[in-house]
């Protein structure tokens, strides 16, 4: 049977029979830190460098895959630092850097640092034309803690709304003023709108977005028809479903934008319009990680550029789908000798072009630290040739569905999980590698780069 063909049928059935697998926690007294040798490159300096998502791959909900912690045994040396250039890349946009880092390394008994972790909002580190200008964000958790770290000044919370418009948020009776409300006068305009990720009252969040775009983000003194095109929105997380504890895929920002996007084009008959989207599968955040793993070679004192870039996931709708769009920019890259700086697409080649943000040139230092003195320096950087994607079984994707006889039949009736903006293309989705789990992934990858412990 060929590969692709069965690859279509495992993968147009991951969502409706995801794997079921019962995974129990492992007590701390239980992991054995192995002692393994140092880990060499047999003939030359290493020039590879990897990118774990962390839902489904090293973890279920708050329970780690056993798998997980043997395969980092094989990354860590006897005191404790990894040997190889490592970046989680996770499209969670619920907690700072530093928080999700903590409670990797607590749950992974090895230690991890804020740098070696990529949040689905962390390229708005670069959008500073934003950062001075009154944004409404959407999510749960510290978002506003999280939105001024990531450089924004003038952040608008949807408490903040519903403190200043009460009579907005109707749809849960008790929350509905009890008595007469006296309008807000002073309440600052909003210029932009940016999703971190599916909030908790979605009814809430909805209503205000969509009062926000009707409005032109005068919400205390509306006037004439809504505008259009709309306020900037910029969106972070575009994963439908994703993996925890649960045995089927839970709803994630994915799906909030979906109704988003419905609800705007029944309410004024338009398509909804991105500023941006960011996580995976875009090739900005694939950018960034990779930005990411070279300071992390450079912390390692590796003096060769990292090469060769190893995504491994559990979604093939964002973590193979974006590794391989990845690859496609690097290979066409290589082709274009006379480029002078990175331009990426915020979307997919060739997608539905319901974004404004088209093309971005990247300037990698604006990620840390916004100084575009050092930009200059990163962007004229060597880049890795290549990004290989890795399949794991542990999470979204499951190895145990039926192989369709017909390979066209597969592809028309594939249901795609990816975003409205990006264009389904069934190669996209094809891993390099698929392995029963994250360790047996590492084992390939140390096998591919001729690794050997030692």
């Amino acid at each position: 049977m060929d590969v692709l063909a069965m690859h279509l049928g495992y993968l147009a059935r991951v969502m409706a029979r995801p794997v079921i697998t019962r995974l129990g926690r492992m007590e701390s007294g239980s992991f054995r830190r192995h002692s393994w040798g140092p880990v060499r490159r047999m003939g030359s300096s290493p020039t590879f460098g990897l990118l774990f998502d962390i839902d489904g791959v090293l973890i279920r909900g708050k329970t780690p895959i056993p798998a997980a912690r043997e395969a980092f045994t094989k990354l860590i040396d006897s005191k404790g630092e990894f040997r190889i250039p490592v970046v989680f890349v996770t499209n969670a946009g619920n907690c700072l850097r530093q928080t999700k880092a903590d409670q990797l390394s607590e749950m992974l008994e090895v230690p991890i640092s804020q740098d070696q972790v990529l949040m689905s909002h962390s390229p708005l580190r670069m959008f500073r034309q934003f950062h001075d200008k009154h944004v409404l964000v959407s999510g749960q958790g510290p978002v506003e803690d999280i939105a001024t770290n990531l450089g924004f000044s003038h952040i608008i919370t949807m408490d903040m709304v519903r403190e200043a418009f009460p009579l907005l948020d109707m749809v849960d009776h008790n929350r509905r003023p009890k008595l007469t409300v006296k309008p807000t006068v002073d309440f600052p305009k909003i210029e932009a709108v940016i999703l971190f990720g599916e909030p908790i009252r979605w009814e809430t969040n909805l209503q205000i977005v969509i009062d926000v775009l009707m409005t032109n983000g005068c919400l205390g003194n509306p006037s004439g028809p809504a505008p259009y095109p709309h306020l900037p929105i910029l969106a972070c997380n575009m994963d439908l479903m994703w993996m925890a504890e649960a045995r089927t895929p839970r709803f994630g920002h994915g799906t909030f934008m979906v109704c988003l996007e419905s609800i705007y084009k029944k309410v004024t008959g338009k398509e909804l319009v991105y500023e941006v989207l960011m996580g995976k599968p875009s090739e900005i955040t694939y950018h960034h990680a990779e930005y990411l793993l070279r300071k992390q070679a450079e912390l390692l004192g590796w003096t060769a550029p990292v090469r060769t870039i190893y995504a491994i996931g559990d979604n093939p709708m964002a973590d193979i789908y974006g590794a391989n769009l990845y690859n496609r920019f690097l290979a066409s890259r290589s082709q274009r000798k006379s480029v002078k700086s990175s331009q990426l697409q915020a979307q997919a080649a060739g997608g539905g072009g319901n974004s404004r943000a088209t093309h971005l040139v990247l300037m990698d230092s604006s990620f840390e630290n916004g100084n575009p003195n050092e930009s200059s320096r990163e962007v004229g950087g060597i880049m890795a040739d290549t990004c290989r994607s890795i399949l794991v079984c542990t999470g979204v994707y499951g190895p145990h569905a039926m192989v369709p006889a017909d390979l066209k039949e597969s592809i028309s009736e594939m249901v795609f999980h990816g975003h409205r903006d990006f264009k389904f293309e069934p190669e996209l989705v094809l891993p390099q590698h698929t392995t029963s789990d994250v360790n047996a992934a590492v084992d390939v990858i140390f096998k591919e780069q001729n690794y050997r412990q030692c």
